[in-house]
């Protein structure tokens, strides 16, 4: 009896907190993010302009929901009937491209993580969480392209403040009311994860959905998937991380690294990742990486993901560094940015002006299986993006690029290295392309497949001393 009594207190437990996450965690799609209609936006290297070219505007040709107090647009989609055609369709173009990014935030009630009793990851794993939308963005370059936009991508309804409100209260009541009558919690869902409308697909359209959905599966809250948080913590433990430790930029890069090269899917063998030592990007290592072969034996070149963990100043981010990432953000092959600020980890996409766009992994959804036919996608997709002033975002991040073949990743070391020239100022540049291996500098380099260890005694100080400068997670 003792043994049941302890039972369901744990039950009535785990349900309240599972309330208080959603509650607590809800607060992400509340409000409008508004964009200036003066400025371009730029997302993962697109521009995308919502000023209309010699054609006078009066500032009563938007409704007051679709433009800010300062002229500025909004992009959650409302009213697009009532703005100009030609900015509505460049919104229109914005928001199709930003919900099409794979988004992933914190999930609650999945399978349990070893060796510990979660079985979520609610207020500690949003840097896993941002360094898995940035690999994501990684695969869909590779697998879709850049120019794939997923076709549903608009009829994903972004539900006001007083909806999010709502559902939140209701969550949370039906869960006070199934904890006292020890039933079961009920679901109830808001419209933004309401199936969407079934399309019919061209063979082209079949085949990119059908790596739509692979990609998002290699992310799923299960023991199983290659790039799911459970997977992460395993190689997370090899270098003294645990489920519930906070987790900085740098040594997620690292993780990162370490999954893509354990995945055994046959579609993965053409993909590899590259973590920068010190700031320093080896031209050597990097092409070394791509030209290996594949477990098939098959000696095609691979993609490389690389990696690179920074800091963007000392105690707050320097300013000077703006443009650099301003620069970043606009290449094409740039996946994004792991960073965030204090407390916070956000994945960094876009900018307008001063401002940094991002997708915020501090979400609570429910666990999805994503080992059943037609899996639902809405909540992988954020309906609205956020803004953050770039002079808020902590110093502490890991930039990431993506290069399909060796000729690409040298026109990206040039292109880059001009960037980083332009934007040092006369310091030393955020980091570095040298020709040649990192063992011709005398620094060891990282093994490329290692049975016991995660990283290599000389990776293990290095990552004990950026673990010390980084910011501490929620």
């Amino acid at each position: 009896m003792e043994a049941t009594g302890t039972d369901e207190v744990e039950k009535i437990k785990s349900k309240f907190m599972s309330a208080w996450h959603n509650m607590k965690y809800s607060w992400v799609l509340k409000t409008k993010t508004y964009f200036s209609r003066n400025s371009p936006v730029f997302l993962l290297g697109k521009c995308y302009h919502f000023k209309t070219d010699g054609t006078y505007m009066a500032r009563n040709s938007f409704q007051s929901d679709s433009l800010g107090e300062s002229g500025e647009l909004s992009t959650d989609g409302s009213n697009f009937d009532k703005i100009n055609t030609e900015i509505s369709g460049n919104v229109e173009e914005f928001r199709k491209d930003f919900i099409s990014r794979i988004w992933l935030t914190y999930r609650e009630e999945f399978p349990q993580i070893k060796g510990s009793a979660l079985t979520t990851d609610c207020g500690w794993g949003c840097t896993l969480r941002t360094g898995q939308m940035l690999l994501a963005q990684g695969l869909m370059l590779h697998f879709l392209g850049r120019a794939w936009v997923w076709p549903d991508a608009l009829d994903i309804d972004n539900s006001d403040s007083e909806s999010w409100t709502a559902h939140t209260v209701k969550k949370l009541t039906a869960s006070f009311e199934a904890s006292l009558t020890a039933e079961r919690e009920p679901k109830i869902l808001s419209n933004h994860h309401q199936g969407t409308v079934k399309r019919n697909y061209d063979d082209n359209e079949k085949r990119n959905e059908v790596y739509h959905r692979k990609i998002i599966s290699w992310f799923g809250d299960s023991p199983l998937t290659a790039f799911g948080l459970h997977q992460l913590i395993e190689y997370g433990k090899k270098s003294g991380k645990i489920a519930g430790d906070w987790y900085g930029p740098a040594v997620v890069a690292h993780i990162l690294r370490k999954a893509v090269e354990e995945a055994r899917d046959p579609e993965l063998q053409g993909v590899t990742v590259y973590v920068a030592q010190d700031c320093t990007v080896y031209s050597s290592d990097v092409i070394d990486r791509q030209c290996s072969f594949m477990d098939s034996g098959k000696a095609d070149t691979k993609a490389v993901i690389i990696l690179v963990p920074v800091r963007l100043g000392g105690e707050r981010t320097n300013m000077d560094y703006l443009e650099f990432v301003k620069g970043i953000l606009s290449l094409e092959y740039c996946v994004g940015i792991i960073g965030g600020k204090p407390k916070q980890s956000y994945y960094f996409a876009g900018f307008q002006d001063d401002s940094l766009i991002y997708m915020d992994p501090h979400y609570c959804q429910s666990f999805v299986d994503v080992s059943i036919k037609d899996f639902p996608l809405e909540s992988f997709h954020c309906p609205s993006p956020k803004k953050m002033s770039f002079k808020k975002m902590d110093p502490s991040c890991t930039i990431g690029f993506y290069c399909r073949t060796v000729q690409d990743f040298e026109k990206a070391s040039e292109e880059i290295t001009k960037m980083l020239k332009s934007s040092s100022k006369e310091k030393y540049p955020l980091f570095t392309f040298v020709k040649g291996h990192s063992r011709d500098y005398d620094f060891a380099s990282s093994p490329l497949h290692e049975e016991n260890n995660l990283f290599s005694e000389d990776e293990k100080k290095r990552l004990k001393r950026i673990s010390t400068e980084e910011f501490v997670l929620l």
